[in-house]
């Protein structure tokens, strides 16, 4: 073999140099449950932390729906073959909790790896959900959205309502409804995404009424759950009465696949969704301006309404991997807690900003100056403060306790059961799925 000398011999070893280098980059693996657009600005924030330093390479992956990923991880730790880092969906924070010596909780994290950390920037109603009863905070807000009020300002005008003033109050929603179905100016008042997250979780919330004991289930296992209480049971009643009489519309189970559409096509005048469809929603209003407002209350129940609470998820970082990836995800989670980071994100999603200064980069850009209601749901979760009823709900089994209450309500919408009858039930079915959760989590 001929020895390196002069400017080859240096541009050769130089190459030998640089690969080196970059075969000494440490891989965090970050597994995700976002895809399309949304998939594609992901991987654009990681390709930006990736070319902002070098000695750390995040790789997204995308494992499919929430419930999909948090299958895939539980599964790959089991076989010792997990990610770094894991995008859990807010329904999945009891089960990560309950994961015993699967979790390095993020607070620890960052103190290990010498990183800035500072919970007070973040927004209090977001990290309170993800705390545990110390106040410490378990896993990495991300995605944070909560459930707003979309309207059509073009069918309200043409039903002779003022499309600058949006319903304050369930008597509202009724009232404008029945204006606008009787003037013809649409044939359904509104529907609703998520009965279960925002027509039974946030209802309770916002009326400061207990969704279950040991504060929501914040306080630890052996709850129950007590959402089939009087405000509650009052409102699946109005829902099905309002349902009965043409004013409002099933949107379906889960995300309520057809409300979107029944919003879009202009058959129903209000839709109640998450803050994060806002950019969806105006993407498909081709024909009509939206108006933005605040979730519905009952003003006999309470004089003001509590925050809202969160949807979205967060990331955890995963035991059993190397000390070099720990440290690339701690600094990869400094990258993301950036305000500039934080406000693109939540300005290009319509999820929430999770961290104060984000929100104050975005008043400073004058943005929500120019995006008129993009900053309604911050208004809402962060109104007053949070009480034991309003911080949020956190149980095992969830997702399938959702799916419970979804089978309820339709069960309501049949007539086969009353509003207290199916709450019943929900309550019933959801507290043998807790004690199944119990019995499969024991020590």
């Amino acid at each position: 073999m001929k020895n390196l000398n002069g400017v080859a011999g240096l541009a050769a070893l130089s190459l030998m140099l640089s690969t080196s280098a970059a075969f000494a980059q440490t891989e965090v693996t970050w597994w995700h449950a976002m895809g399309g657009e949304l998939g594609t600005k992901l991987e654009e924030i990681a390709a930006n932390f990736n070319a902002s330093q070098s000695d750390y390479v995040v790789t997204p992956v995308y494992k499919g729906t929430y419930a999909e990923t948090l299958t895939s991880a539980i599964a790959a730790f089991r076989a010792n073959e997990q990610p770094a880092i894991v995008q859990v969906f807010e329904v999945g924070t009891g089960t990560m909790m309950a994961a015993k010596g699967a979790v390095y909780p993020v607070y620890q994290l960052m103190a290990d790896q010498g990183e800035p950390w500072d919970p007070s920037g973040f927004l209090a109603p977001v990290t309170g959900y993800y705390s545990d009863p110390e106040g410490n905070i378990l896993s990495l807000p991300f995605n944070s959205s909560t459930p707003i009020l979309y309207y059509n300002k073009s069918v309200f005008e043409k039903a002779g309502l003022d499309p600058e003033v949006a319903p304050k109050t369930w008597a509202d929603v009724e009232a404008f409804s029945k204006q606008i179905v009787e003037s013809g100016a649409a044939t359904c008042g509104f529907t609703t995404g998520w009965v279960t997250w925002i027509q039974t979780e946030n209802l309770s919330a916002i009326h400061d009424q207990p969704f279950g004991t040991k504060e929501n289930g914040f306080a630890g296992f052996d709850t129950e759950f007590t959402f089939n209480g009087e405000v509650q049971a009052r409102h699946w009643n109005n829902l099905k009465a309002w349902s009965d009489a043409g004013l409002f519309k099933y949107g379906g189970p889960e995300g309520g696949a057809d409300a979107g559409p029944l919003f879009y096509t202009q058959e129903c005048a209000m839709v109640m969704n998450s803050s994060a469809s806002r950019a969806g929603v105006i993407n498909n209003a081709k024909d009509f301006e939206v108006g933005f407002a605040p979730l519905p209350y009952y003003d006999d129940v309470i004089a003001e309404p509590k925050n809202s609470i969160i949807g979205g998820a967060t990331l955890w970082v995963l035991n059993g991997k190397s000390t070099e990836e720990y440290a690339g995800a701690a600094k990869f989670f400094t990258y993301l807690s950036q305000p500039e980071v934080q406000a693109a994100w939540h300005q290009f999603t319509g999820y929430l900003p999770i961290t104060n200064a984000a929100y104050e980069l975005g008043q400073s850009q004058d943005y929500y100056a120019q995006n008129p209601g993009s900053d309604v749901a911050i208004n809402q979760i962060t109104r007053g403060t949070p009480t034991a009823n309003s911080k949020g709900v956190r149980f095992g089994n969830f997702t399938q306790v959702r799916n419970v209450v979804d089978e309820e309500f339709q069960a309501l919408l049949s007539g086969s059961k009353t509003a207290q009858e199916a709450l019943d039930s929900a309550v019933s079915r959801g507290n043998q799925l807790l004690r199944d959760f119990e019995a499969s989590n024991a020590q």
